[in-house]
């Protein structure tokens, strides 16, 4: 993946949240990619989550929203690393944050590791 590739997958990666489609998120992620974040440790007691299938039912909760929107910021793209970060804000049934989630890529082109972080409400 090269900078516009990476620029091009997060404007569809937010689209594909705004949409609530879970299946097409999913679709990015390697088989066993592993995602952290400090919401699944409120929802899950881990903060860790594992697999497609494991990341599909976590994220399906998305749904259950009456509004969700995710609005790119902008992304952070390390063509080393493989590895971007996408800066974006959240809002949530009328919370409102500053987010990014840190994706590393592999040579397929899949996301296998990614840890999301969340700012204050409000901002």
């Amino acid at each position: 993946m090269n900078r516009d590739e990476a620029e091009q997958f997060a404007r569809e990666w937010i689209s594909d949240w705004c949409a609530r489609d879970v299946d097409r998120v999913v679709s990015h992620f390697a088989e066993n990619a592993r995602f952290v974040s400090p919401v699944a440790a409120k929802r899950t007691g881990s903060p860790v989550v594992v697999g497609r299938d494991a990341l599909t039912q976590y994220w399906q909760v998305a749904h259950s929203f009456g509004s969700f929107r995710f609005t790119l910021d902008h992304i952070l793209w390390d063509d080393a690393r493989q590895e971007m970060a996408i800066v974006y804000a959240r809002d949530i049934d009328g919370r409102r944050d500053r987010a990014c989630e840190i994706l590393r890529f592999n040579s397929l082109g899949q996301v296998v590791a990614a840890e999301a972080m969340y700012g204050a409400e409000g901002i």
